[in-house]
């Protein structure tokens, strides 16, 4: 089964564009198809992300997993943590599980699968590849001003206008 669409667009080039920093993981790789630990049917685990600091005024960060390829007109929220503090550099493999123990006063946001946690790549079987874009955004302020109920939506909105800076890197996967 393929659904006969369009590639999307990469959604940040569609962003205000802020400086850029790198951000480096023992289990995705810019471009290449993402660890079966990623997959929800496999592993279901957040992948180990490490990223430089990022630039000059960062106070917090948020971590993102997005999929722009999902067959919605607003793609699918895989991960939104948010408030992690701004000496916070590396997390490990596995830190989006429920109830993980996070840095600080970090905290999962809901997700487009309804947890508040990391859900792993899922797309249709037979559809086209997936991007999945992990990014860590580098925030103005030591908290975002949202709560855990808040959508990813409303997370992203608030990033538009606190976000310093941006380290992207981006695994696929096709079921």
């Amino acid at each position: 089964m393929s659904l006969d669409r369009p590639v999307s667009p990469d959604p940040y080039e569609l962003l205000p564009k802020v400086p850029s920093f790198t951000v480096t993981s023992d289990d995705v790789t810019q471009g290449a198809p993402l660890k079966d630990d990623q997959v929800a049917s496999a592993g279901d685990s957040s992948p180990h992300l490490s990223w430089e600091q990022g630039p000059e005024g960062t106070k917090s960060y948020t971590i993102t997993c997005f999929d722009p390829d999902a067959p919605t007109p607003s793609g699918f929220w895989h991960w939104v943590l948010v408030d992690l503090p701004a000496d916070c550099t590396e997390l490990p493999a596995g830190i989006g599980r429920e109830g993980a123990e996070l840095p600080g006063s970090a905290f999962m946001c809901r997700n487009d699968a309804g947890t508040k946690a990391f859900t792993g790549a899922a797309p249709p079987q037979g559809d086209q590849v997936h991007r999945y874009y992990f990014v860590v955004h580098a925030v103005t302020e030591e908290s975002l001003g949202v709560d855990s109920d808040a959508s990813a939506t409303v997370v992203s909105f608030n990033l538009a206008f606190k976000t310093a800076g941006r380290a992207i890197v981006q695994g696929t996967y096709q079921h």
